[in-house]
């Protein structure tokens, strides 16, 4: 390869690597997996040793992948939101490690440190856990601050999400250090990432691939009560040598556990390259009966005088690296295919398997997504796939080994009829999956309507998939207003029911008539409109009779509705038993508008604005961003040059901050703003940093 072919290759892997660096770190949505990034990375990095001219310093190779939401879209995976942090740098360059899959270069490792050292040391040998990275930090005994990894120099401030997660302390106790920082891992374990799937499926979500993706993107999520609920976890492997001096890294471990700090236990002190061999071949089995993901070893030099000598490099220390498990994979046969029909109409093939063993569970389905990826796959019954899961915890078939295709396995025939109900399915342009057009006359789609109207999110009713099953089957519900015609004396009468059991499940219907009426929308199930499409189109029209009568043009004035959403909540609203539905759901007295104090809009002084909000104000950021929009104003997560202005509270971001200067975007304080809008709440001015006169960096 000449020069000027190696430029044009360097600029597409960096091109690739950024791509999928922001799809992994900040959209918490690979699409391809950890070892094809990894030789993206590798490939580029050979590339740069044979041209090293090529280099430049913001080369995926100098850099440590990024989780700022500024260096991506910022938009939460989940329900399309613009998610916000204020970041803070960090106190020491939080890097990340340099990956192999092979034993020779850890072998080259251990022989470059010998070499480099000349003298006799340890290795500390501990498990690469597979979550997303976290610094926290101590202050007399007490949680300070949270970070994320961010750019490895600045990190997202996540503290308010981290105090939600049951294992780090909030108070230390014994003999801890004024202050200090210690970094470790947030991790999703298996049954929470289950449950959350689960939940996720009921509501027709996308489930998250992997547990390190969820563990990722409910950290980043915007209310810390429910990431409380997500049940994560938290693991903590170093203390920073400038942080607190300790003679080795096992030492400063040890200490940190004695503080009250979840620290791993299933270290080891190596003192060759054997030992760590060992070490990695005995976990590459044990791992799978871990609670958690783990995808590899991480190797460090154990005495921290030694980790000063050897250094770093850009964006690596020299004294560790991380070897990584390769993906396990497994050759099992087709069995069946069934098609499955989900709460929206969408049907969605399943391969059923042979049962097989892959990462300490037995297999025995696998999704195939839509009709496309079969055809893809060119996939047969009775043939024999790879199945691979390695951090993937949903099982997924990888390719057909045509070797052993039986023969004369016909391709299957995706079906032209609803496999619950018989109606014929439509495949609408632009889409992947096939409907059953008949959504209120088909089983599996009533029920999945009724468990998604129930659900936390939207009306919070205490009953489950078996519930409604139940409910359904012997005819007393059919729609969710049924629901409100339950008695006590009905629930008694059914099998499986108790007293107690039967007066929370109305207590529960009873609170449900106190749900706000964005969710109360949200509820209903209409085709794509979510959370977030539902609170917006809830705060534009005030209630659910101006939603029903709107025009599709008035509908697309909302924001982010488009052509599609615009058509579906039309079609809504057209059929009259949805309108028969919602008559009686109004008279069990759910809200069917906003109430007085959310109504409308204060004024229409902000109208046309895009206004950014960062720091701490004398009210909650959402109750700022609420006030923006009752004055007409639009809230954005990113400064743009479309930005009207930056509304700083104490403590902005400094990133935003910078950006206002390069853009030449105002930055505005909490008194001024105020001042902007007709019968302000002036209590919101006695706050200290109201004045205007803003603390960016302190």
């Amino acid at each position: 390869m000449d020069r000027e072919e190696a430029k044009i290759r360097i600029e597409e892997l960096r091109e690739a690597i950024r791509d999928n660096s922001r799809r992994y770190y900040v959209d918490n949505a690979p699409v391809i997996s950890d070892y094809d990034f990894d030789h993206l990375m590798y490939e580029l990095e050979d590339l740069e040793k044979a041209f090293p001219d090529l280099v430049t310093p913001d080369s995926p190779t100098q850099r440590v992948g990024s989780d700022l939401e500024t260096q991506g879209a910022g938009v939460n995976a989940e329900t399309g939101v613009r998610r916000e942090f204020a970041h803070y740098p960090h106190r020491f360059p939080m890097l990340s490690l340099g990956n192999t899959y092979s034993i020779e270069e850890v072998e080259a490792f251990a022989q470059r440190a010998d070499k480099a050292l000349e003298t006799s040391f340890t290795y500390c040998c501990e498990l690469k856990f597979d979550g997303t990275a976290i610094c926290l930090e101590y202050r007399g005994g007490r949680l300070y601050r949270a970070l994320t990894r961010g750019d490895g120099v600045v990190g997202d401030d996540v503290t308010d999400n981290v105090r939600r997660i049951s294992n780090i302390p909030q108070q230390l106790h014994g003999d801890y250090p004024a202050e200090f920082e210690i970094r470790g891992e947030i991790l999703m374990p298996y049954e929470a990432f289950d449950r959350l799937n689960r939940e996720r499926a009921a509501q027709e979500e996308a489930p998250f691939a992997n547990p390190r993706n969820a563990a990722s993107g409910s950290l980043k999520l915007l209310d810390p009560e429910e990431v409380a609920h997500r049940g994560l976890w938290c693991t903590l492997y170093h203390i920073p040598a400038e942080s607190l001096s300790f003679e080795t890294h096992d030492q400063a471990l040890r200490a940190a556990e004695s503080w009250g700090l979840p620290v791993s236990d299933k270290r080891r002190i190596c003192r060759d390259i054997d030992e760590i061999e060992a070490y990695i071949k005995e976990w590459d089995t044990a791992r799978k009966a871990l609670p958690y993901a783990t995808d590899g070893i991480v190797i460090k030099i154990n005495e921290s005088a030694f980790q000063r000598t050897l250094g770093f490099t850009a964006k690596s220390p020299r004294w560790a690296v991380a070897y990584k498990f390769k993906a396990e994979q497994a050759l099992t046969r087709v069995l069946s295919i069934d098609y499955q029909v989900g709460r929206t109409g969408a049907v969605t093939p399943v391969a059923n398997l042979e049962p097989v063993l892959l990462s300490g569970t037995v297999v025995k389905r696998a999704t195939l997504n839509n009709a496309d990826q079969m055809a893809l796959l060119d996939i047969r019954v009775g043939d024999s796939v790879y199945v691979e899961k390695g951090g993937e915890i949903i099982p997924k078939i990888t390719s057909v080994e045509l070797s052993r295709r039986p023969e004369g396995a016909a391709r299957p025939e995706f079906p032209a009829l609803c496999p619950d109900c018989g109606t014929p399915l439509v495949r609408e342009e632009d889409e992947a999956k096939w409907f059953c057009p008949n959504t209120d006359g088909c089983p599996t789609q009533i029920q999945g309507r009724i468990l998604h109207f129930v659900s936390r999110k939207a009306m919070n009713i205490l009953a489950g998939e078996a519930t409604v099953e139940q409910l359904y089957n012997l005819g007393l519900v059919r729609t969710p207003a049924d629901l409100y015609d339950l008695t006590k004396g009905r629930l008694l009468m059914l099998e499986g029911w108790k007293d107690r059991s039967a007066e929370r499940f109305l207590e529960s219907l009873h609170a449900s008539r106190s749900v706000p009426f964005e969710r109360v929308l949200f509820a209903l199930g209409i085709r794509y409109v979510g959370e977030s499409t539902a609170r917006e189109i809830a705060r534009h029209f005030g209630g659910i009779d101006a939603v029903a009568a709107a025009s599709k043009e008035e509908l697309l004035a909302v924001q982010d509705v488009g052509e599609v959403i615009a058509q579906s909540v039309k079609d809504f609203f057209a059929d009259q038993r949805h309108v028969i539905e919602i008559e009686r759901l109004k008279a069990a007295g759910l809200k069917m508008s906003l109430e007085e104090k959310e109504e409308g809009k204060g004024s229409d002084v902000l109208a046309g604005m895009t206004i950014v909000v960062s720091g701490n104000f004398s009210i909650s950021r959402d109750e700022m961003k609420a006030l923006i929009e009752r004055h007409g104003g639009r809230n954005s997560g990113s400064v743009s040059g479309k930005t009207s202005f930056l509304l700083a509270g104490e403590k902005p971001g400094p990133e935003k901050v910078r950006k206002c200067a390069v853009l030449g975007v105002k930055v505005m304080g909490e008194a001024e703003f105020l001042s902007m809008l007709p019968d302000a709440d002036t209590a919101a001015e006695k706050a200290p940093w109201a004045d205007g006169e803003l603390t960016l960096f302190g």
